[in-house]
């Protein structure tokens, strides 16, 4: 811990670090898109493995598809992806 420390202090001016919960779902962009996974299979009977595979499959080739549902899934966290770039 005290050599991490370090290391985040020597790198202060490129380095960010947040302080997260152990647990928060609501800082997690996958529990979005399980979310939508989950709505969209509601109806779904599954009668074995491989049919619950395909079933899985599909939606998330749908959501995929549709970039606007994970931007979706990020902007409901609050987080923001920055695009940066490193000098050296």
């Amino acid at each position: 811990v005290a050599e991490l420390a370090r290391f985040a202090e020597a790198n202060a001016d490129w380095l960010r670090i947040y302080q997260l919960p152990a647990y928060a779902p609501d800082l997690n962009p996958t529990e979005g898109v399980w979310s939508l996974m989950r709505r969209s299979m509601a109806n779904f009977v599954v009668t074995d493995l491989t049919t619950l595979v395909r079933i899985v499959k599909r939606k998330l080739k749908k959501i995929q598809y549709r970039p606007h549902l994970i931007d979706g899934c990020l902007a409901q966290t609050g987080l923001i992806i920055e695009e940066t770039t490193v000098t050296t």
